[in-house]
């Protein structure tokens, strides 16, 4: 058990239309310009998108792999250790995270409105 970077960026890759960036200095995975996952700082551990629903069940399941810092309490992301994550939870949740930001990178529908003719 436990994943490299390289494995991390084989599993992400593989989805579709999933792209290589950066997010402040380290290696991230978007969908649309949008942020799904990214290398946090320290190296060992990734940031990924999720609800935070989905947050509180695979932390109270395994806090080991899965875990938060005061910084992430507000928003919905989660701190994945890759030293504990298994490839297939990691591809699960890397699905999911790309699922919940291709939603939020769809365009916005405007409606435009006509002016009544008087």
């Amino acid at each position: 058990m436990g994943l490299a970077f390289a494995d991390v960026r084989k599993i992400a890759l593989a989805l579709e239309k999933v792209e290589e960036s950066t997010s402040y200095g380290t290696p991230a995975f978007k969908i649309g310009g949008k942020l799904m996952a990214s290398v946090r700082e320290d190296g060992e551990s990734l940031v990924v998108g999720t609800t935070f629903e989905e947050r509180e069940e695979m932390m109270a399941a395994d806090p080991e792999t899965y875990y938060i810092t005061d910084h992430y309490l507000k928003y919905p992301w989660v701190l994945v250790r890759l030293s504990r994550v298994h490839a297939d939870a990691l591809r699960d949740l890397l699905r999911r995270a790309l699922r919940l930001a291709s939603a939020s990178a769809m365009p916005r529908r405007t409606t435009v409105r006509r002016k009544s003719v008087r």
